[in-house]
């Protein structure tokens, strides 16, 4: 079977980026069993929770819920487990020192398939204020009002 081209988004982040100011994005892959590949082709995943971590200079996704395959056996693999990212020891490195530097966390936007190969889309994000999301939800509800308007007038429908 030939391996399929392009990316195929399994699952997103929506909240990540309301609650957290994203700096910089990193694709890496995942360690996976054969079942959890299954259930992430069948569109099954939720990052709801998930957060990347450094342990023994390693990256490790956690809380990231893949539910257990359906036509699985006792084969089948846990929801929940901690699953190994895979980046280059320079991209580790980076984020390792972006996280002990302060303030910044690893948080996981996408679950995609690129070129058949499961990928998980981490950014370095910090952590917004709850005034910080208002001002973000006035700022679009704003932008939006002025397109509207905008479209309306392109349109010649004069308010």
């Amino acid at each position: 079977m030939p391996r399929e081209k392009g990316r195929k988004v399994v699952a997103s982040n929506k909240k990540a980026r309301h609650d957290y100011a994203i700096l910089d994005t990193y694709e890496a892959g995942m360690a996976l069993t054969g079942t959890e590949v299954k259930s992430l082709r069948a569109g099954r995943a939720s990052l709801v929770d998930a957060f990347a971590q450094e342990r023994n200079g390693e990256l490790y996704l956690h809380g990231m819920h893949i539910p257990e395959y359906t036509q699985g056996t006792w084969t089948n693999h846990e929801p929940r487990r901690t699953r190994k990212l895979l980046l280059n020891r320079m991209e580790i490195d980076k984020l390792i020192g972006k996280t002990r530097e302060g303030g910044l966390t690893m948080v996981p936007l996408q679950v995609y398939f690129s070129d058949g190969w499961a990928k998980v889309e981490i950014a370095l994000a910090k952590g917004k204020k709850s005034y910080d999301k208002r001002q973000d939800l006035a700022k679009r509800d704003a932008d939006r009002e002025i397109a509207r308007v905008a479209g309306r007038r392109g349109k010649g429908m004069d308010d």
